[in-house]
C-alpha cells in the first residue's frame, strides 16, 4: 500500500512542472504508479478481514489510472 504514496507525490511534481511535456511526463510516471499499487495489492498475501478494504484500494487506484490517462490524453 506505500507504493500508492507516489501516485499523488508524482501528480504534485506534474503541477510543478516547467514546460507541458514535463508535466505530461510526470503524470504518466503518476499512471504507472497506479498500476503498480494494483500489481502489489494483488500479490498481497489474503486477509479475510482486510479484503474489502484491499478491493476498494484496487477499485481506486484503477479510477486514477483513469483520469491520469485522460489527463495525458488531453494534454497532447
Amino acid at each position: 500500500m506505500r507504493s500508492g504514496c507516489s501516485i499523488g507525490a508524482n501528480y504534485i511534481e506534474a503541477n510543478e512542472s516547467l514546460s507541458k511535456k514535463d508535466f505530461v511526463m510526470r503524470v504518466k510516471i503518476s499512471k504507472k504508479e497506479a498500476k503498480e499499487t494494483i500489481y502489489w495489492l494483488n500479490l498481497s498475501q489474503p486477509n479475510l478481514e482486510l479484503e474489502s478494504t484491499k478491493e476498494k484500494l484496487i477499485r481506486e487506484s484503477m479510477e486514477l489510472m483513469k483520469i491520469l490517462g485522460a489527463i495525458v490524453e488531453k494534454s497532447k
